[in-house]
């Protein structure tokens, strides 16, 4: 194993005959840490995924997990780690402890180690009390508390959750990453698949993927640092969609879109165009309260991200 990392890929690709899923990317991970993956969906997030647990074979390029190579030794990675989709993978008609049985079994876990682990498990979820409810009575919180349970319950030291908190509530998606932390404190490295921004902020580091490219990788704090492209300038003010919509008219701005009741404007030198952003709402009858340049999110770099790499493509492509 590389020293200090868990994951290590070079140059992966995966085609699926003229469809590049995956073109071509390298990344690594360091042993112990939370790392996002970030992506809109399509662009190559779960595919990589399964060519690092060994279930697709990648077209190019080479990897490996926890030290084993993805295609030569995958059985070996399958042993050591655990694996949590956005389906949560429970039997509904089991309850909680015979989900924990189950799940215990199909990795080896029985007797002493396993009453251990089903403890250290209910007690971690907060679970106690809930070990003969039917898993299917249990909220969507409650579900993914347990199939984190089942995906850690042979001590796995390297964790893959596909989209583990889609369709979740705020507060259960919080609690869940109070979890994750206290697994990465122990030394579990985790690598976690996510389209919320929120969630990308309490991550070690990043990468950003995009029509199965990396476009930005990072501390999320280098990438606000470094790969932001301009400036943003945020907006609170009456009639925000109206606003929105007379500012994307004027079309010279590289992004305006709406966050929550206020408007980001991306762009280069928005100090100077402020006076003139003024006018056009003022003459739609907006009434700007106030008008500053912020620090970007990681929302609007990773929108920023994006669109760079569109404007490459389509001049690749001579468009």
């Amino acid at each position: 194993m590389k020293d200090g990392y868990s994951v290590v890929a070079e140059g992966l690709v995966k085609k699926f005959g003229d469809f590049t899923a995956v073109d071509g990317i390298s990344f690594e991970t360091k042993t112990g840490e939370i790392f996002g993956f970030l992506g809109p969906n399509g662009s190559g997030k779960t595919t990589t995924i399964r060519m690092l647990l060994g279930l697709l074979r990648p077209t190019e390029g080479s990897g490996t997990v926890l030290g084993y190579d993805i295609v030569g030794k995958s059985e070996e990675i399958r042993k050591r780690i655990g694996y949590m989709s956005q389906q949560f993978s429970l039997y509904n008609d089991l309850t909680v402890s015979e989900n924990l049985n189950f799940y215990g079994g199909t990795y080896g876990v029985t007797g002493k180690r396993l009453r251990e682990r089903k403890e250290y498990i209910l007690e971690m979820a907060n679970l106690k009390g809930r070990e003969r409810e039917m898993t299917k009575n249990l909220s969507g919180g409650w579900k993914q508390r347990l199939a984190l349970g089942t995906a850690i319950i042979h001590e796995p030291r390297m964790l893959f959750l596909d989209e583990p908190t889609a369709g979740v509530d705020p507060i259960s998606r919080r609690a869940f990453w109070d979890l994750l932390y206290e697994l990465s404190d122990q030394g579990t490295t985790i690598f976690v698949t996510t389209h919320y921004m929120d969630e990308a902020e309490h991550c070690h580091s990043l990468a950003f993927i995009h029509l199965g490219r990396i476009v930005a990788r990072g501390t999320p704090q280098e990438i606000k640092e470094t790969i932001m492209r301009g400036q943003v300038l945020e907006i609170d003010c009456s009639d925000p969609d109206v606003a929105l919509s007379t500012l994307r008219e004027a079309s010279i701005f590289d992004e305006v879109a709406l966050y929550g009741a206020l408007i980001h404007v991306v762009g280069e030198d928005l100090e100077s165009h402020k006076p003139m952003m003024q006018r056009l709402l003022r003459e739609q009858g907006v009434d700007v309260r106030s008008m500053d340049i912020i620090a970007p999110s990681l929302e609007d770099v990773f929108i920023s991200s994006i669109k760079e790499e569109d404007k490459r493509i389509a001049f690749a492509n001579g468009s």
